[in-house]
């Protein structure tokens, strides 16, 4: 069955307009074709073209280069269907990341060796623009094919980048943002500046700005609420997996 036939069968399971399902719906439906495999049966002899059930989109990406990125929804109502779905995605023995609903966590521990986790709070942006933080030291980076803002420094001679915000992922209705400063150059309102200029180019854009943080991460944290991000209740987890 071909990508485009398996993503039809999964458009029932994810609300794109839903920041729940927001990087779900970016790894199943907007992912680059050739690094995206979708399992959309627990039984690879089996094909339908009845809506799926459930599925797991394995992703190729820059978090580890050997390494897939798992995502998806299963019906952990169905540990059998969602349990084969599982071990069909990633084989005894491999390695993975996985993000998903916190509520899958039970699942996932029963069927894979967990080797490191994280619980990530999402952060959405409420309606309208923010206002504009005059920083003359903010440019878009020309060389990005995704939008991203930086701050440059001259440093042992040379000009970097110090502060950047850009976007791990980018639909037709959302983007995450990822935003990372020097050590030595924060608490100086950098990662502030950058995210506010990204905040406000996405927004401009047509999307709407996702902001995902280790639950641990309290200066991250504290600098999207000060930007206006509000928390949308909504948690999801990344862990290192190995299978059994």
């Amino acid at each position: 069955m071909s990508l485009d036939a398996q993503r039809r069968l999964i458009r029932p399971l994810i609300d794109e307009q839903n920041p729940a399902d927001a990087m779900a719906a970016y790894y199943a439906f907007y992912h680059d074709a050739d690094r995206t495999h979708l399992i959309t049966n627990p039984d690879p002899e089996t094909a339908t073209d009845t809506p799926s059930r459930g599925y797991i989109a394995t992703s190729r990406t820059g978090i580890d280069l050997f390494r897939p990125l798992l995502t998806g929804r299963l019906p952990i109502d169905d540990l059998d269907f969602s349990s084969r779905m599982l071990n069909r995605a990633l084989p005894s023995g491999n390695e993975a990341f996985i993000v998903c609903p916190i509520q899958y966590d039970p699942l996932i521990r029963a069927i894979f060796e967990v080797k490191s986790e994280q619980k990530l709070e999402i952060y959405t942006y409420p309606h309208g623009i923010p206002d504009p933080i005059v920083n003359i030291f903010v440019s878009k980076d020309a060389q990005s094919e995704l939008p991203r803002f930086i701050i440059n420094r001259s440093v042992n001679g040379q000009n970097v980048v110090v502060s950047s915000a850009g976007v791990n992922w980018i639909t037709p209705y959302f983007a995450e943002i990822a935003v990372r400063t020097w050590s030595e150059y924060r608490r100086r309102g950098f990662g502030k500046s950058v995210v506010n200029a990204l905040t406000r180019h996405l927004i401009e854009n047509g999307r709407r700005p996702l902001y995902a943080v280790n639950e641990t991460n309290r200066p991250s944290i504290a600098l999207a609420k000060e930007l206006g991000f509000r928390d949308s209740g909504y948690r999801q987890l990344m862990l290192e997996i190995r299978a059994r």
